[in-house]
């Protein structure tokens, strides 16, 4: 058994953008999804071809579900909609930013962000950046 996404016909994804995609050896690129007036992080799903361009046409994020061999549209099943605002490539190509407007939880769990049940650092040190508790003579001197 293997998650990677069916062959299929040629998605209707946009040949440009298509092109410019840096997918993995199983054809798909991890999607983080992003509450867009908060910033905070719901979750990360799987995107090849189709699922991008069914995001990008109708709204709603599309993902490629590894576990299950599927495309599944966030909500269908659970309620739990997420409606697309903006979608974002970053610099290498190789993830999407998904921000969208997360209706109930995101989570499969029920939680509303898949972040917030195992924290595993809550807060760095603060790291002093003039060099002051190192010894080393601050630049400001």
């Amino acid at each position: 058994m293997t998650s990677t996404p069916p062959p299929s016909s040629p998605s209707g994804l946009d040949p440009e953008i298509a092109a410019r995609l840096k997918r993995g050896t199983d054809g798909l690129v991890p999607a983080i999804a992003q509450q867009y007036d908060t910033g905070e992080v719901l979750m990360l799903g799987w995107m090849d071809d189709e699922a991008l361009h069914r995001t990008l046409t109708t709204g709603r994020c599309t993902y490629w579900s590894r576990s299950r061999r599927e495309y599944w549209v966030k909500g269908d099943t659970s309620g739990h909609f997420q409606w697309v605002k903006s979608v974002a490539l970053d610099c290498d190509a190789d993830t999407l930013l998904v921000q969208v407007d997360q209706v109930g939880a995101a989570c499969h769990t029920g939680a509303r962000t898949c972040f917030d049940e195992d924290v595993l650092l809550k807060e760095a040190a603060s790291v002093d950046t003039q060099g002051a508790d190192s010894g080393a003579p601050s630049l400001d001197q």
